[in-house]
């Protein structure tokens, strides 16, 4: 495979682009923002994003659309959750049938609560089975581009295309475990985004160490219960889409899904943390659709409520604390 679409020049996509250009002959970034794509493609350095660091000479720039997608191998999408369908909409005509499409995007769609590989399959017009792969994992994007080592998880219904991206991505410093847990690994990418808030509203609030370990494994438990409710396989949550992206998101200085948590346990409101952010929280949105989700599923996701309350409802982060804590007891 020689050509690569990267849909999406936020940290994570600038970062793939970067970190994937050794192993292809082209690579197209698309860039939403026309005079952003402009200063990128002049100064080599998306430094809104991820500065600091040069992209390839085989990394292009690029404000159209149609020209990254077309004739690409792979199209990797990395595009906040509320706009891969809308921009999936304008790049599908120009996206050849041969195209593997690979979704970075950790996320639940608000209106319909579909993953996003459901969202691909159902624009492009093609079964689930058919060419479409999610990349997830324990990834800050400064940490990749470093060539720190890393390892994360391709998944896809059938083994052949995981393992053909497999392939594809995998470098001496990043490491692709492949899949076919299409459901654990999504589910596990954007809901441990709304645990973190969690954890972050704990050190926000002084908590320590213990509050936070314990928030951290209760929350991964409602995630599995939740996956295995929606076909999934709890295994996966023991693994790099579940446990390693929640520990990295839970407790990382650079998660901007902690950030808002700790925010909020200082006490400022939502809107005056999302204003002061350039860059996309998806555990906020997801929040909203795990709550949903949990309600039509019939599973007990007592966190994820929590944080909802919090979020959407204008919750005391410490009451809500202080009502879990609260609940009547029960075995593990």
């Amino acid at each position: 495979m020689s050509r690569l679409a990267v849909i999406g020049a936020g940290s994570w996509g600038t970062g793939l682009a970067i970190t994937l250009a050794p192993r292809f002959d082209s690579i197209s970034l698309w860039v939403h923002d026309s005079a952003r794509a402009a200063e990128i493609t002049r100064v080599r350095e998306n430094s809104l994003y991820l500065p600091g660091f040069s992209l390839p000479d085989r990394v292009q720039v690029s404000n159209d659309l149609t020209t990254v997608v077309s004739d690409s191998d792979i199209a990797l999408f990395v595009v906040p959750s509320r706009y891969l369908r809308n921009v999936l909409t304008q790049a599908s005509p120009f996206i050849s049938r041969q195209t593997l499409l690979v979704s970075a995007t950790k996320g639940i769609e608000q209106e319909t609560l579909c993953r996003m590989s459901q969202v691909m399959a159902e624009v492009v017009g093609r079964p689930p089975m058919s060419g479409i792969a999610v990349l997830s994992g324990p990834t800050f994007a400064r940490e990749v581009v470093a060539g720190e080592p890393t390892a994360v998880v391709i998944a896809s219904e059938t083994a052949k295309t995981a393992e053909q991206i497999q392939r594809a991505f995998s470098t001496s410093k990043l490491r692709l475990y492949a899949s076919t847990d299409v459901i654990g690994v999504e589910l596990g990418a954007a809901l441990k985004n709304v645990i973190s808030i969690g954890a972050g509203i704990c050190r926000g609030l002084g908590l320590g160490s213990n509050s936070v370990a314990a928030l951290v494994t209760r929350g991964l438990a409602e995630i599995t219960r939740l996956a295995l409710a929606m076909g999934g396989n709890p295994r996966t949550l023991s693994g790099l889409a579940g446990l390693g992206d929640l520990v990295l998101t839970a407790n990382g200085d650079l998660s901007r899904n902690r950030f808002v948590g700790i925010q909020l346990g200082h006490g400022h409101t939502l809107d005056q943390i999302l204003a002061s952010m350039s860059m996309v929280a998806e555990g906020v949105a997801t929040c909203r659709a795990a709550h949903e989700l949990g309600h039509r599923e019939g599973v007990d996701l007592p966190i994820i409520n929590k944080m909802f309350e919090v979020l959407y409802e204008s919750k005391d982060p410490r009451r809500a604390i202080s009502e879990l804590m609260d609940r009547p007891l029960t075995t593990e």
